[in-house]
């Protein structure tokens, strides 16, 4: 079962897929890292970006996406563009979306101690760990 890893900055959903065979957990190297929303105050730019990760999601055959939440209030709350994105993976048919809190991904982690590939760039990590996490929750 693919599943793909999200961590949602600023106006970008950074993307990390993993699948898991025979208890194993394997990154699944893809040519998307990230896809980014230009100015969402334009409806066409949030209307490109569905079609964008729709699109993703069928030609990769994912089946999950873990989304790595971000808090609602606080100094470290999430910006208004970023609840935009995670509301249009939310909206996806055909795939189960799930919100990770950071405190669970870094729990299955220390737990299952989740290999980062080489292959991985550094920002894609906490995407990642998220893809591993939904996959040993499971």
């Amino acid at each position: 079962m693919k599943t793909c890893g999200i961590e949602i900055k600023g106006s970008e959903a950074i993307i990390a897929v993993a699948s898991l065979d025979n208890q194993a957990l394997t990154h699944v190297a893809l040519a998307t890292k990230k896809i980014a929303l230009e100015d969402d105050d334009e409806a066409a730019n949030v209307k490109a970006f569905a079609a964008q990760v729709k699109a993703f999601v069928q030609a990769n055959a994912i089946e999950r996406i873990a989304i790595k939440k971000r808090s609602k209030k606080g100094e470290f709350a999430g910006g208004p563009t970023t609840f935009k994105i995670e509301g249009i993976f939310q909206l996806l048919d055909g795939v189960e979306v799930t919100l990770l809190s950071p405190q669970t991904i870094n729990a299955q982690n220390k737990k299952h101690n989740f290999d980062l590939p080489a292959a991985l760039n550094k920002y894609q990590h906490e995407a990642y760990k998220a893809a591993c996490s939904a996959l040993v929750k499971k």
